[in-house]
């Protein structure tokens, strides 16, 4: 996601129930902007984007279906991956921590104390013995059963594990507490006996800018799936274009994230293992007059056979297809290819004047008109390059192709929206 950052600060309490009625927006800051605490001033556009495509690449092996077992969905994420941010409350009164937001793993978790061994953070951990409303979960609860690689301690409490491509890791106690989200159109939004992770034997490369990991997946125990009932499954994000992304995107919930209107076109989410991941059906993509079938990828080659992931910046195909589709767009383009970063294999210099031709990804009952802005990024001031890529056999729809759309996800009448919006007056 997986790679979304949302940026998400409590000031006072909300019961949920007002929060189905009314619906509510967070924001969220990408790990480049200068609201993160990743923001680096001296980095450059290329460093920034060398960098994205860098996590990318890390994050995109998880989702080859020999490394994704389906009894341990979370195996092979690598972490501190993802490209937007999270600031979430936990317990009660209300502690503020900052965490990866990843469309790609489900569990919630955060470091706490006492801790054995964990990762050096900036901020203070979690102490869940100050909190009035923390509750570890009991082995013999559905919150344990349903997890999986969870183990039983000997109070009889539930003790999850999570593990990652990169040897990163996370254990310790499954419990239950307030989780508390800002609302930017209103009052912060309180969900009690929310199930989280509180770690207190953790490694690996996690920064110690961040605390963890917020969960935004399709799994049981993630804080989508978690928040449904009170926002009746819905929720919708629109991605700032990249040289935005100073600014604030948003995150919506509930009736804030109907997408309808002018130029809205859906289609079906696929339920297949693992529940994780957000499966799409690519049917075929257009580049100018030329379509290009799509004959499928390691995910399949019928329903199903794509991923949208918001923590992957570019969009990857296989490499047949891909090639394909290189072909068709430099064939339109008359200007000269140059070399640029690694990971983008077309790129012509920025300083030639060239036409983009029009690009159409064809989902399922909905067709995608992309924008120059989704299909072409300035890597430096000599580079322009296409945002399209192949890696192995996987196929996945990244947020450089969904920036300046609105997309709505409906998990309850299963189906994803796709708006054209400009989401800086969004």
């Amino acid at each position: 996601m997986a790679a979304i950052v949302l940026a998400i600060l409590a000031l006072s309490t909300l019961c949920s129930i007002e929060a189905q009625e009314g619906g509510f927006s967070v924001e969220l800051i990408h790990r480049d902007s200068s609201k993160s605490p990743f923001y680096n001033p001296l980095e450059t556009t290329s460093d920034r984007v060398t960098n994205a495509l860098r996590r990318s690449f890390n994050r995109v092996h998880r989702f080859k279906t020999n490394s994704v077992p389906t009894t341990a969905a979370e195996s092979d994420l690598t972490a501190d991956s993802g490209e937007y941010l999270m600031k979430i409350s936990l317990g009660t009164p209300r502690f503020d921590i900052v965490a990866i937001a990843d469309t790609g793993s489900d569990l919630i978790w955060t470091q706490c104390k006492p801790c054995s061994q964990c990762f050096k953070q900036d901020a203070p951990f979690f102490d869940p013995s100050k909190s009035s409303t923390y509750r570890k979960i009991s082995c013999s609860a559905s919150q344990c059963i349903d997890l999986e690689r969870t183990s039983c301690s000997t109070d009889h409490s539930c003790q999850y594990a999570v593990s990652y491509g990169d040897s990163s890791f996370s254990d310790g106690d499954l419990a239950a507490d307030t989780l508390t989200l800002p609302s930017t159109t209103g009052r912060p939004v309180a969900f009690p006996k929310t199930v989280i992770g509180c770690g207190t034997f953790n490694g690996g490369t996690f920064d110690e800018k961040t605390s963890g990991i917020i969960g935004l997946g399709g799994g049981q125990v993630s804080l989508i799936s978690q928040l449904r009932t009170s926002v009746a499954g819905k929720f919708s994000y629109c991605l700032l274009p990249i040289s935005q992304a100073g600014n604030s995107s948003k995150i919506n919930f509930g009736s804030n994230a109907i997408v309808s209107g002018p130029g809205v076109v859906s289609t079906p989410l696929v339920k297949k293992s693992p529940d994780t991941f957000y499966f799409l059906t690519l049917e075929a993509i257009t580049v100018g007059t030329k379509r290009i079938k799509f004959t499928g990828s390691s995910l399949g080659s019928e329903e199903g056979n794509i991923i949208i992931d918001s923590g992957t910046t570019l969009t990857l195909l296989p490499l047949d297809f891909y090639s394909e589709v290189e072909s068709a767009m430099t064939s339109q383009i008359s200007a000269k290819r140059i070399e640029g970063p690694e990971g983008l294999s077309l790129c012509y210099n920025a300083k030639d004047e060239f036409k983009i031709p029009d690009v159409t990804v064809h989902f399922t009952n909905a067709d995608v008109k992309l924008k120059p802005l989704n299909t072409f990024i300035r890597v430096s001031d000599t580079a322009i390059c296409f945002t399209f890529n192949s890696l192995d056999d996987v196929a996945i729809y990244g947020n450089l192709s969904q920036m300046d759309f609105l997309i709505g996800y409906d998990t309850q009448k299963q189906t994803v929206s796709f708006q054209p919006t400009d989401c800086s007056n969004n």
